[in-house]
């Protein structure tokens, strides 16, 4: 049974297969945004075979595309192929439960951790984070700047939020990389691609892109109503700004809590280096934030408000571009667009690197040499990132008791 072809196989599921298959990767699947991916297509394309690796390299390719967690919208999208909506409904809770879980703990035991020990602990999840930052940077400029026009787009970028910090920078940071492709990186048209076999009719398709852009519209005309909908808007607006890869989700949600008073810095970077230690998507981080910010809603009724608006934007317009999306790829303008647009978040995450990341983690050169040490276990000696975070705080925690 394990060698029967693909097209074979059954070709539905029940939701509560999804969920077990998904369950099983949001407990094991470390390491990040790519590292996800290559655990799905062990699991579904070689092991369970449910899809091809042709139909998966597409699947992966929009999901890369467009804005939003792209293994989330990936996993999302195999819920949906294999056991329809619920399906999907089944993948994202399975593969999210774990580390939203996980988070929500460390944030209930944030209040606790007093004391030089538990200060140094945190003091070493914000050192890690410096690191873990550095590689997400490196390892994106390497893909998404490989000539000379990115990568002048990406300082371009690091320029636009010099001028003007926060979201408002970024935002801008954004479109002119857009634009700045589509006027200046040469299109190239793609190669022959499978299509995606996912059943999506154009009237949810319209309907998704009509909530998307509803949500985009009006929760920053309602955000001064109540802390509610401030809330809803800037989780939503983070989700909807992610392009290139989950760690870009860091700035977005620094402009909308830190810069907001809701979150303290030290909170905030302790808490994107405790995500690191667990598996599943990064996204999750936002079920921390939620749970610790200072205004109501938070504890466990903020972590669900803030995990389901964060992830909301990215399936939205997953849905409703699925429909579109063999047209949407033959466009060589499209791609052009996105590259710039993808060489712009390189320098919107390399600007959150040095501030807050390396601002307010860095203060002499003892915290310079963990965080060196760290940078070169992770991408040199290929140490599992949980290790790394794991040591970091463990090694602030015994600095402290030496100083």
């Amino acid at each position: 049974m394990a060698d029967q072809p693909a097209q074979d196989r059954p070709s539905k599921a029940s939701p509560v297969a999804v969920f077990g298959a998904f369950l099983k990767l949001g407990l094991t699947s470390f390491g990040g945004p790519i590292a996800h991916l290559g655990y799905f297509r062990t699991e579904f394309v070689e092991r369970r075979r449910w899809l091809d690796d042709a139909t998966y390299a597409d699947l992966v390719a929009l999901c890369q595309f467009l804005p939003g967690p792209a293994s989330s919208q990936v996993g999302f999208a195999l819920g949906l192929m294999r056991a329809g909506w619920l399906g999907a409904l089944a993948a994202f809770i399975g593969f999210t439960l774990p580390s939203a879980l996980l988070l929500l703990a460390f944030a209930q035991m944030m209040p606790l951790l007093s004391g030089p020990i538990a200060t140094g602990a945190i003091n070493g999840l914000k050192i890690v984070a410096v690191a873990i930052v550095a590689q997400a940077v490196l390892g994106m400029a390497r893909s998404l700047c490989p000539d000379r026009m990115r990568a002048s787009i990406a300082v371009g970028a690091v320029i636009c939020l010099a001028a003007v910090p926060g979201v408002l920078g970024m935002l801008g940071a954004i479109v002119l990389g857009a634009l700045a492709g589509a006027a200046l990186i040469r299109p190239e048209r793609d190669v022959a691609h499978t299509s995606l076999s996912i059943t999506v009719t154009r009237g949810q398709s319209i309907g998704a892109l009509i909530v998307f852009a509803g949500l985009i519209a009006l929760l920053p005309l309602l955000a001064d109503l109540s802390q509610l909908f401030a809330m809803l808007d800037g989780f939503v607006r983070a989700g909807a700004l992610v392009f290139g890869g989950g760690h870009v989700v860091l700035p977005l949600l620094e402009a909308e809590t830190v810069a907001r008073g809701w979150v303290s810095t030290d909170a905030f970077l302790a808490g994107y280096g405790a995500t690191q230690a667990v598996p599943g998507p990064l996204f999750t981080f936002a079920t921390y934030l939620g749970a610790v910010q200072g205004p109501a809603p938070n504890g466990l009724v903020g972590a669900v408000i803030a995990s389901l608006a964060i992830f909301a934007p990215g399936f939205l317009i997953l849905i409703a571009a699925l429909p579109h999306w063999a047209q949407l790829r033959s466009q060589p303008s499209a791609q052009a667009v996105m590259r710039g647009t993808n060489a712009a978040v390189v320098g919107v995450l390399g600007a959150a690197l040095y501030d807050p990341v390396f601002t307010a983690a860095i203060g002499d050169l003892g915290d310079l040499a963990l965080a060196l040490v760290c940078l070169i276990l992770l991408p040199i000696w290929r140490c599992p990132p949980w290790l790394v975070v794991l040591s970091a705080a463990l090694t602030g925690a015994a600095m402290a008791m030496l100083g």
